[in-house]
């Protein structure tokens, strides 16, 4: 088959089907409906007796297909439940593509069962559910109880590599990368970080003059970089206390300050403090590594204990 596009006069003389407008139309504004669930009131709530009711001017869109409220309430009927168990219910607004329409309706559960899950068919026949409320009938009840649960449009993240966001944005785009798992945000300025999470990364890195006798391990979660130094035993004869050491651990480019030291408070065996230095990609000869800068002399099988974890941020 030849490839197509609508609208356009070359495309059924511009006609477009329902199906065709849906294939178009359901990435112009995600499922849901219209508002904010802080600031607007409940779209379906408890009526008398079995019954909900649907308040009145209300947009939403299932699909890309429009639908609205009305000008005034809209009750629905909920059966009735003599079963000896509980019934969860859902109101659920529901695009039927036999007619092509979409209303708010009461998809019944099983008692006992939970809600009901919803039924999001694709292609161009079946129905596409979303969610507007729950609600509890108890068995011989002759009312109901209604918990809201809409689904509401929200704001769009487009789905990018870190190579490709796009290069002309907007302040406040969101793109989430797939390739890194990052959500980034574009502050006018530049892209931060909202989300991301390296895992537990081990940035040991043996010398000759120190073992490591507990790992050193990091992880960056949304743009912060949180290091445990661990433990370190001098395996190289005596360090004089004027004399600076690198210790076997380094941070990984991609996890360094920019432009920053960082520090570490240590004990030394003996009970005597000291510091550690991690220094920040900004220093030409020592950029990601930790040294030992402040302490007194340490001899041979001597431990360095750190006293703290310590984090900074990175974008």
């Amino acid at each position: 088959m030849a490839q197509d596009s609508w609208p356009g006069p070359a495309h059924n003389d511009r006609a477009v089907t329902d199906a065709e407008f849906e294939w178009m139309a359901q990435r112009y504004s995600d499922s849901g409906v219209y508002g904010d669930p802080v600031y607007n009131s409940a779209v379906v709530t408890a009526g008398t007796g079995l019954s909900v009711n649907v308040r009145s001017f209300v947009h939403a869109s299932v699909r890309g297909h429009a639908w609205y409220s009305g000008t005034s309430t809209v009750t629905l009927a909920i059966a009735a439940n003599a079963s000896g168990s509980t019934r969860i219910d859902r109101v659920v607004l529901r695009l039927d593509r036999s007619a092509w329409t979409v209303r708010a309706v009461v998809k019944q559960g099983t008692p006992g069962g939970g809600a009901p899950a919803l039924t999001q068919d694709s292609g161009d026949t079946g129905v596409f559910e979303i969610p507007l409320a729950n609600v509890t009938l108890l068995s011989g009840a002759t009312s109901v109880t209604v918990t809201r649960n809409e689904l509401y449009v929200g704001a769009r993240i487009r789905p990018c590599t870190s190579t490709t966001r796009n290069p002309n944005p907007v302040p406040g785009e969101m793109a989430y990368e797939r390739d890194t798992g990052r959500v980034r945000l574009y502050t006018g300025s530049g892209w931060s970080s909202l989300f991301d999470d390296s895992g537990v990364i081990e940035i040991n890195a043996p010398t000759v003059a120190w073992s490591n006798e507990t790992a050193c391990v990091l992880e960056k979660r949304n743009g912060s970089v949180h290091l445990r130094l661990g433990s370190f035993i001098r395996a190289a004869g005596t360090l004089a206390a004027d004399i600076d050491s690198r210790l076997p651990a380094i941070i990984p480019a991609d996890y360094r300050h920019p432009t920053r030291d960082q520090y570490v408070p240590v004990y030394i065996s003996g009970a005597k403090p000291g510091r550690i230095t991690v220094y920040s990609k900004a220093n030409d000869e020592r950029a990601g590594q930790c040294w030992l800068t402040n302490k007194p002399s340490i001899s041979n099988g001597d431990a360095v204990l750190t006293q703290a974890s310590i984090s900074w941020a990175v974008d």
